[in-house]
């Protein structure tokens, strides 16, 4: 069974059955609060849950990033979210108390007049930097008012880490005193960085690439294979940069290469975490 069987498999389950099977989808998509979701998710939680949890020292909340873009042929569009989500999950289960907030799913992705970056491929959303910063802002001051001090922007797409950091920044100047944010992007720099060397090193240089490639599609593999469709993409010619697959080859991308980056991904998230913990009582 895949790790992540929660939202998206739901609904994209419910999508593709007929109304004789909506029984059995409603019973599939009420598994969602359990396991780790149960214990840290927001979500998860009934507003008197959450207010005992904050006054009993669970002062910290993660605010997964994702966003919906397409990723090639051969993975489904919401590849961000579900890892963003998943991830984050086990980042605040390791750093202990913890919240993760809902995933931000609508990020900018490119002009819709012209199409530009992703939003020239259906099965993108994209909305303007302005309304992604003032979304931010205002799920960090809901999660400040509530009695959270510390609030954590883990986000899991390149395009947005300087709109992230302006916002961190400009949240820490507006609370002194009162709550920080710290913008967790190490998270997001492992890909690019250690993990594309780690998956060099065993041989892979010519497929790491920039988007929807070895590194991309492994760890995908590594945390829901089902928006992998795997059988035809071992069958299919090389993915282009026409196909939405920016340098780079997916073909041979596996969970074990996967699990390589999201281990280094919550690793050096939770490090990051517990040290801003300590240097934020």
């Amino acid at each position: 069974m895949p790790i992540y069987p929660r939202l998206l498999r739901s609904a994209c389950a419910m999508l593709g059955l007929g109304i004789g099977m909506a029984p059995l989808a409603f019973g599939q998509a009420v598994m969602h609060c359990s396991g780790t979701a149960a214990q840290v998710e927001f979500a998860c939680h009934t507003w008197t849950e959450i207010d005992r949890s904050v006054h009993g020292g669970t002062d910290t909340i993660i605010i997964p990033v994702g966003g919906t873009e397409q990723s090639g042929p051969y993975m489904a569009v919401g590849k961000h979210n579900v890892r963003a989500q998943f991830l984050a999950d086990e980042i605040a289960r390791q750093a202990g108390q913890t919240f993760v907030a809902p995933v931000i799913a609508y990020v900018p992705e490119g002009s819709t007049s012209p199409r530009t970056s992703h939003m020239r491929f259906p099965g993108t959303i994209s909305v303007p930097p302005a309304v992604f910063e003032g979304m931010l802002k205002g799920a960090a001051e809901s999660f400040r008012v509530q009695g959270f001090r510390k609030i954590v922007f883990l986000g899991d797409h390149g395009g947005y880490q300087a709109s992230m950091a302006h916002v961190a920044q400009e949240l820490n100047t507006r609370w002194k005193g009162q709550a920080a944010v710290l913008d967790l992007r190490d998270y997001y720099e492992v890909i690019p960085h250690q993990y594309a060397d780690a998956l060099k090193a065993q041989g892979h240089a010519a497929e790491v690439g920039m988007h929807a490639e070895l590194s991309d599609t492994s760890l995908m593999l590594a945390v829901d294979p089902s928006l992998v469709r795997q059988e035809a993409l071992r069958t299919a010619p090389k993915p282009s940069v026409t196909d939405g697959v920016y340098g780079g080859d997916p073909r041979q991308a596996t969970p074990g290469l996967g699990r390589i980056g999201t281990e280094m991904q919550i690793r050096t998230a939770v490090t990051a975490l517990q040290s801003f913990n300590r240097s934020h009582p």
